[in-house]
């Protein structure tokens, strides 16, 4: 668990959920006081790791959410090469089984000591926050309530190694209680009162998600769309303190 002398500002992740390297050039000029990025698919996929090491001559520390999931040995490469890069953090899908998140542990190891930087800490992905229960049951068969399926692979991914898991804010204090303080719990689904919730289906405050037991918060849209992020950014942390 994140030390609880680490400031507010420090345990918001916010999202470059943009695709070109000038759009996200400019969201973190506009941000100068966020410390921790999110580079996800949609940027990584248009513009590969070129932002990165960018990010890392500013400081800054880096959340690469590929969430990754395929058969194990093409997780293990991936995540040999996305270790070189001297990211914080990397996901993978919890559901690409044992084998895959046992091989994602000493392959960020691997990749990390080829390139002498610190291995990122590999996190699970539980289940997607713009899932409900309705669609765990229906459409995609899982005959478990959305709780219990999340904890059962966090369960999954601290058997196998992995650093934490990334949760929905609605079931992090229950895997805070059982996967116990020294595993890392990141949670997207964070909205204000004053934000629209978007595509998020299980989502809570900012205050409420650190009080049941999170880590890191990731925080998008409501700072990113905002007509002023700073504004936005400095207003959440406000109300954090």
């Amino acid at each position: 668990m994140v030390s609880k002398s680490i400031s507010v500002t420090d345990r918001i992740i916010v999202p470059l959920d943009v695709s070109t390297e000038t759009e996200a050039v400019a969201l973190i000029d506009s941000l100068p006081q966020v410390s921790f990025w999110k580079v996800g698919l949609e940027l990584f996929v248009s513009t590969g790791p070129t932002l990165l090491p960018m990010l890392k001559e500013r400081n800054k520390r880096i959340f690469l959410d590929l969430k990754l999931h395929d058969i194990p040995n093409t997780v293990a490469g991936a995540c040999r090469a996305a270790a070189r890069y001297g990211v914080d953090l990397l996901t993978i899908h919890a559901t690409a089984g044992r084998s895959a998140l046992k091989g994602a542990v000493e392959a960020v190891r691997e990749g990390a000591a080829t390139a002498n930087v610190e291995p990122p800490k590999p996190i699970a992905i539980t289940v997607l926050t713009s899932l409900n229960s309705r669609d765990l049951a229906f459409d995609l068969k899982i005959p478990l309530e959305l709780p219990e399926y999340a904890l059962q692979m966090a369960l999954l991914a601290q058997e196998s190694g992995m650093a934490g898991a990334v949760c929905s804010p609605k079931e992090v204090a229950q895997l805070r209680r059982v996967c116990g303080d020294d595993f890392l719990l990141v949670c997207p689904g964070v909205r204000p009162t004053w934000a629209n919730l978007g595509d998020q289906r299980r989502a809570t405050t900012p205050a409420d998600a650190l009080k049941a037991g999170a880590d890191y918060l990731v925080i998008g849209r409501p700072i990113t769309a905002s007509e002023d992020p700073a504004a936005a950014f400095d207003r959440i942390c406000e109300e954090l303190t």
